[in-house]
């Protein structure tokens, strides 16, 4: 790039996407690199960590960038796709240097990094961060927190290099606001332990909920064993019960107990009611929340159901009508309506009238074979399970077998893929 090249804030390059000289896209920034220097000079910036379509993390070093503009990356065309390792002597900017309490030299106050700034030194292909974004006054949530804001030279701030406990995570996550919860679990997964315990701990019970369910069984378990317990508890009751259970069944029994008295009554009857069944079964794969509606509802009220955001595609395909109550496992079950057929119908059309009867039904017990033959057999994304009394458990989606399917630490190796050939030569 040209002399004179802007300053750019590294918040903006959060996510920002990589394309090759063609203008084929070959993945996103998540982070970016540095080395920092001794006599308080700003840090050299060696590359960014860019995550490809694959999930794999690779490194792109600065040199093999040729433009960074309008909201993209534009590089050689040339990667080398060995997966990304930190070295000791390297920072990743996004995940380690935002949120740190630093001190101003001249005055000795200690502020919060909120974000800093790259730019490319003149007449060179050389970069580093130049200036620091920082707000005086007590460390505080990012949104609440009050002080004045301030830009200053990277040498006009010292701390850096200290080892910080308690570091907060409130910039990190606005710059990964509008990631998808497997997203965010891929970047929380490459964070350092102590990071990863500081963003976790920087996130809604809702949020952290979607996350946990995304990351591999140790990363769960470090995460909640971190947690309060009455936090890791709420966390617990926002989680699908499916994935809650999962989750509990590896944890000392005495512990599992701990968490199923400080939830809810009914989210850990939930729960119990899932760790009761073998594992490898339709119980133990079953959600107990899909859409139940009695009989006398309306294609308009289930397509309300339907409408609901927080449910997954493969939740909201079908719609089970039940004699009330119609509540997991109560509701004596009736039959199943498939969202196609909701669209084909007035508004005004009774649930109960258009059921479909002849799907088959799965019981708890049925075995993670069956169940996958049967998924293949109808083509089916969920299915329902009712006991040997006719009433509804729960029911079975697509991505629950899945999980069930793939090897036991299947996340771990999405997140760690082996060696491939080169994406772009």
């Amino acid at each position: 790039m040209a002399s004179g090249t802007p300053r750019i804030f590294v918040s903006h390059l959060s996510d920002t996407a990589v394309f090759d000289p063609n203008g084929d896209q070959v993945g996103r920034v998540r982070d970016l690199v540095a080395m920092l220097r001794v006599g308080n000079r700003p840090p050299t910036l060696l590359g960014l960590v860019v995550e490809l379509s694959t999930r794999r993390r690779i490194f792109l070093p600065m040199t093999r960038v040729t433009g960074i503009q309008a909201g993209q990356v534009i590089t050689t065309g040339v990667l080398n796709v060995r997966r990304f390792e930190q070295r000791p002597t390297e920072r990743l900017v996004l995940g380690e240097l935002l949120d740190r309490r630093v001190r101003l030299v001249d005055s000795g106050e200690e502020v919060t990094v909120l974000d800093v700034s790259v730019q490319q030194l003149p007449a060179r292909r050389d970069w580093e961060i130049d200036r620091v974004y920082v707000r005086k006054g007590k460390a505080g949530t990012f949104r609440r927190a009050k002080g004045e804001t301030l830009t200053v030279e990277w040498s006009a701030v010292t701390g850096f290099t200290l080892e910080e406990q308690g570091q907060g995570a409130e910039s990190l996550l606005a710059t990964f606001e509008q990631l998808r919860a497997a997203d965010l679990a891929n970047v929380l997964h490459h964070l350092s332990a102590k990071r990863r315990i500081e963003v976790a701990a920087a996130l809604d019970d809702d949020r952290l909920a979607d996350v946990l369910e995304e990351l591999p069984e140790d990363d769960q378990i470090e995460i909640l064993g971190k947690l309060q317990e009455e936090r890791a508890a709420d966390v617990l009751e926002a989680m699908d019960p499916d994935d809650a259970a999962d989750l509990l069944s590896e944890l000392p029994e005495d512990e599992q107990e701990k968490l199923l008295e400080l939830m809810q009554p009914q989210d850990a009857a939930d729960v119990r009611r899932l760790m009761a069944y073998e594992e490898r079964t339709a119980g133990g794969l079953m959600t107990t929340e899909p859409i139940v509606l009695p009989p006398d509802a309306t294609v308009a009220d289930a397509l309300a159901r339907v409408r609901n955001p927080d449910l997954s595609p493969a939740l909201a395909a079908q719609v089970y009508v039940c004699r009330p109550p119609d509540q997991t496992p109560t509701g004596k079950y009736l039959g199943t309506i498939h969202f196609q057929r909701l669209l084909r119908d007035p508004p005004f059309t009774l649930v109960g009238a258009m059921l479909d009867k002849d799907l088959q039904t799965l019981s708890p017990d049925t075995s993670l074979p069956e169940v996958t033959s049967f998924f293949a057999t109808y083509d089916m994304v969920a299915a329902p399970v009712v006991d040997d009394s006719g009433s509804l458990l729960g029911a079975v989606t697509v991505d629950d077998v899945l999980d069930h399917l793939l090897p036991d630490d299947w996340r771990e190796t999405e997140f760690h893929a082996a060696e491939v050939n080169p994406v772009h030569e």
